[in-house]
C-alpha cells in the first residue's frame, strides 16, 4: 500500500483511488462496522486526554519555573478554579496537577487499551471474512480455473499471505490512531508556537518526501516475496503428494535441492526487501534528530517564548518524532507486504474469472434424453479438446465411451456433469439447455466414479456417506455390499466407523476404489457416469463387481468409459472418440461388424489377425 507521510490523514480518509483500489477488502468492514468504529472513537478519546494531558503539563511547568506569574487559565470559570486551582497557592496548585496529570495518564492508558481490544478483534474477523469470501470463490469456480492454478499457490494464499493481510490491517490501524494522536500534538505545537511549528512541518516534509522514494522501491520488490512464496509451498505439496514416487525412483536427493532452492529464494527476496526497508527508520531518526536539534537552537537564539512554553514545546516535539519514525517504519513494512494485497485482490476480483451458470428450473430427471449437439470445447481458447461432438444419450440406457487415453471421453463426462461449460454447441435434456437447470438439482440426480478415487480423513462411513448424509444403515451396507466392499470394512477394527487417514492411506487402492463406488451407489442416482471405476481393481473383484452393477444399473442411465471392451460388451450404444472427435457408434456388435475403428481396437485386445 503506497501511502506518503505528507499527505497520510488525507490519503486514508480522502483518497479515492485508494478506497476503489482496494474496495474488495474493505468492504469486510461493513461486517464489524462496531467494532471498527469503536477502535476509532475510543482512538479518538485517548489522543483527546493526551491532549489534555499537555495542557496540564504546561501549567505544571509554568508553575514550576515561574510560581510568581499570572496562572494558565482556560478563560472557563469553573475549570480555572475547581480543576486547575488558579487561585490556590502554588505548592497546592501543583499537587493539584499532578494529581490531574496522573488520571488523565491512567484514563488514556484504558481507552488506548480498549481501542487496541476493538483492533486486534476487528483484524481477525478481516482475516476470518477474507477466508470465508474467498472460499466461497473457489468453490463456484469452473474446474479449468484450477487448471490454471497451482494448489500451492492458493494454499499460499489461504495462509501465508491471509497473515499479512492481517499485518497489513495491524499497521493500517497504527496509521489511522497515531494520526489522531499526531493531529493532537499539531494542534498542541501551533498553540505553543506556530513560528516552530511551520519551520518543523517544513523541515519534515522534505524527510517524508525523500522516504516515500524508497518505499516505492521497497513496494516494488515485495511481489518477489508472494511468488518466491507460491513456488515453495507448490514445492512442498508436490513433495508429500509423491512420496511413494520419490521413494521409488530414488529422487531424495533431487526433491531436497529443489526445495533447498525455493528456500533459499524466499530468503533472497525478503533479503532485497530489507536492504531498503531497514534503512528507513535509521535513516529518519538521524535526520529528525538534526531537525530538532536546529529547531532547538533556533528557539534559544531569538527567544521566541516562556521558558515553560518552550519546555513543553519540545517536550511535545520529543513525543512526536518518534511518533512519525515509527509511521515512516510502519509505511516502509505496508509496502512489503503490496504483493500479498494484490494476491488477495486478485482472488476477490470475481470479473476475471468463470463461474458456473446457475439455472432456474429445477432438474426432476430425464424423460426422453441427453443431446449434445455440435459441441466443441477446449481448455484455451486455440486449443480444442473437443470437436464438433453430436450425440444422443437415451434414458434408461447405457452408452460406452471408448478410445485411446486423452481422445476426450473423460472431458466430454466432465461437461454433462457441469465442471465445464461448451466452447460452442448445446447440451439439451429433454429439448431444453443445460444451463437452464440448476446445478445443484442436476448433479443431486447424478454419480460419479472417476478413475482416481478421493477418499477424506474421516471414518468409511462419512466416506461413503459424503453428500449425501441423510443415508439410512441400511443404504450404507447395501451400497457397500453392491461395491464389493463390505467384507472387508466389516473385518476393519471400527468397522464403518474406522478412519482412514489422508488421502486413504491405510487402504489399498483396491479397496479405495470400491469406497469410491459405494459413495457413488448410496446416492441412488437416475444418471450414472462411471469413468474405468475398476481399473484399480484385480481381474476377480472387477467382474464380481460388474456383475453387481449389471443389476444396479437396470433402469437407469449410465455413461461408461472403458479401455477394456469387454467391460462395454452389454453397452446400448458404444460411442468412439479419438482425439476429440467421434469416429464411429452404434451397438457393440454392429461396430465389430462394421470392422471400423472399434474392430481395430476389438483385435488388438483380443490378439486377433
Amino acid at each position: 500500500m503506497h501511502l506518503k507521510l505528507a499527505s497520510l490523514p488525507l490519503e486514508i480518509l480522502q483518497s479515492a483511488s485508494f478506497w476503489q483500489n482496494h474496495k474488495l477488502i474493505l468492504k469486510e468492514f461493513q461486517h464489524f462496522r462496531l467494532m471498527a468504529i469503536g477502535a476509532i472513537f475510543f482512538s479518538a478519546l485517548a489522543a483527546s486526554f493526551e491532549g489534555f494531558g499537555l495542557g496540564f503539563l504546561l501549567v505544571f511547568l509554568q508553575s514550576l519555573t515561574t510560581p510568581t506569574a499570572e496562572p494558565v487559565k482556560t478563560g472557563i470559570d469553573w475549570v480555572d478554579i475547581f480543576i486547575l486551582g488558579v487561585n490556590t497557592p502554588v505548592i497546592e496548585r501543583l499537587y493539584r496537577i499532578s494529581a490531574l496529570i496522573v488520571v488523565t495518564t491512567c484514563i488514556r492508558a484504558l481507552f488506548n487499551y480498549i481501542g487496541q481490544l476493538c483492533i486486534q478483534f476487528s483484524e481477525i474477523n478481516l482475516v476470518d471474512n477474507l477466508r470465508k469470501r474467498i472460499f466461497e470463490q473457489l468453490s463456484t469456480q469452473t474446474l479449468g480455473y484450477f487448471s490454471k492454478k497451482s494448489s500451492g499457490e492458493l494454499i499460499n494464499t489461504l495462509t501465508n499471505e491471509m497473515e499479512r493481510i492481517r499485518q497489513i490491517f495491524g499497521g493500517l490501524a497504527f496509521l489511522v490512531t497515531k494520526s489522531l494522536t499526531l493531529a493532537v500534538y499539531s494542534i498542541s505545537l501551533f498553540v505553543l508556537s506556530w513560528h516552530l511549528s511551520i519551520l518543523s512541518i517544513f523541515l519534515f516534509s522534505f524527510l517524508a518526501l525523500g522516504l516515500s522514494t524508497l518505499n516505492k522501491h521497497i513496494r516494488e520488490r515485495s511481489f518477489e516475496i508472494t511468488k518466491a512464496n507460491d513456488i515453495f509451498t507448490t514445492r512442498v505439496l508436490e513433495f508429500l503428494d509423491g512420496i511413494r514416487v520419490v521413494h521409488a525412483f530414488c529422487t531424495q536427493q533431487f526433491e531436497q535441492e529443489r526445495y533447498f532452492e525455493a528456500s533459499a529464494n524466499i530468503v533472497k527476496s525478503w533479503r532485497r526487501v530489507y536492504w531498503i526497508s531497514l534503512i528507513v527508520k535509521p535513516l529518519a531518526d538521524s535526520i529528525s534528530t538534526l531537525i530538532l536539534v536546529g529547531i532547538i537552537c533556533v528557539a534559544v537564539v531569538i527567544d521566541l517564548m516562556p521558558i515553560s512554553n518552550l519546555l513543553t514545546f519540545f517536550f511535545v516535539l520529543f513525543r512526536l518524532v518518534p511518533m512519525i519514525q515509527d509511521v515512516n517504519g510502519v509505511l516502509a513494512f505496508l509496502n512489503t507486504q503490496a504483493g500479498a494485497v494484490e494476491n488477495i485482490k486478485d482472488l476477490l476480483n470475481p470479473e476475471n474469472k468463470a463461474y458456473f451458470k446457475n439455472g432456474y428450473l429445477k432438474f426432476s430427471g430425464i424423460q426422453k434424453a441427453i443431446d449434445i449437439q455440435a459441441v466443441n470445447f477446449g481448455y484455451e481458447p486455440n486449443h480444442l479438446v473437443l470437436k464438433d461432438i453430436t450425440l444422443t444419450i437415451e434414458k434408461g440406457k447405457m452408452t460406452a465411451l471408448v478410445g485411446a487415453s486423452g481422445g476426450g471421453k473423460t472431458t466430454l463426462a466432465d461437461l454433462l456433469a457441469r465442471f465445464h461449460e461448451p466452447t460452442n454447441g448445446r447440451i439439451l435434456l429433454d429439448g431444453l439447455d443445460f444451463q437452464k437447470f440448476e446445478i445443484n438439482s442436476l448433479r443431486w440426480k447424478m454419480a460419479i466414479v472417476g478413475q482416481k478415487s478421493f477418499i477424506f480423513n474421516t471414518s468409511i462411513r462419512h466416506n461413503i456417506t459424503y453428500g449425501t448424509p441423510l443415508a439410512t444403515e441400511e443404504e450404507i451396507i447395501e451400497a457397500a455390499r453392491l461395491a464389493n466392499a463390505l467384507e472387508f470394512i466389516q473385518k476393519l477394527p471400527q468397522g464403518f466407523d474406522t478412519i482412514i487417514g489422508a488421502d486413504g492411506m491405510q487402504l489399498s487402492g483396491g479397496q479405495q476404489q470400491r469406497i469410491a463406488i459405494a459413495r457413488a451407489l448410496v446416492r441412488n442416482p437416475e444418471i450414472l457416469i462411471l469413468d474405468e471405476p475398476t481399473s484399480a481393481l484385480d481381474a476377480i473383484t472387477e467382474q464380481v463387481i460388474q456383475e453387481l452393477l449389471d443389476k444396479f444399473t437396470i433402469g437407469r442411465t449410465v455413461i461408461v468409459i472403458a479401455h477394456r471392451l469387454s467391460t462395454v460388451a452389454k453397452a446400448d450404444k458404444v460411442v468412439v472418440i479419438e482425439q476429440g472427435k467421434i469416429m464411429e457408434q452404434g451397438s457393440y456388435q454392429d461396430l465389430i461388424q462394421q470392422q471400423g475403428k472399434f474392430w481395430q481396437y476389438y483385435q488388438t485386445q483380443n490378439d486377433i489377425r
